[in-house]
């Protein structure tokens, strides 16, 4: 079992930056795809971000595109979600998840049945 351990979430004005940190314990750093999703009360999980096991690839949803920037440093067993130009509607708590399903290692997507283990959340309120 992957353990996740998600960090940095806080309240920012709009159009604001944070970086969020999701430390993954596997037994073999980068074994698996790590994608970031969130929950706004009333509204399903989406994904926002996912980046592969090698870090070859990366998906963002569509509103996330040129504003946030998935990253990880496997030595450090640490995948960061930067982002930048925040929104109100950005407001969520933001989950990381790991995944081994993929059939390739520079492959991923933001589809929540294809993650198995979760973090418990940070929130990430974007308001003035």
């Amino acid at each position: 079992q992957v353990q996740l351990v998600e960090s940095g979430g806080g309240l920012v004005r709009p159009g604001g930056s944070l970086r969020l940190s999701c430390v993954v314990s596997e037994t073999t750093p980068g074994y698996h795809a790590i994608g970031w999703f969130r929950q706004a009360p009333g509204n399903e999980r989406e994904g926002v971000s996912c980046i592969s096991q090698g870090g070859s690839a990366t998906d963002y949803e569509s509103s996330a595109k040129g504003r946030f920037t998935i990253s990880r440093d496997n030595a450090k067993s640490t995948v960061y979600l930067n982002m930048n130009n925040l929104k109100p509607e950005d407001t969520a708590v933001y989950f990381c998840a790991a995944s081994a399903r993929f059939y390739s290692p520079s492959y991923c997507d933001l589809e929540t049945y294809e993650y198995d283990d979760w973090g418990q959340g940070t929130q990430v309120t974007v308001s003035s």
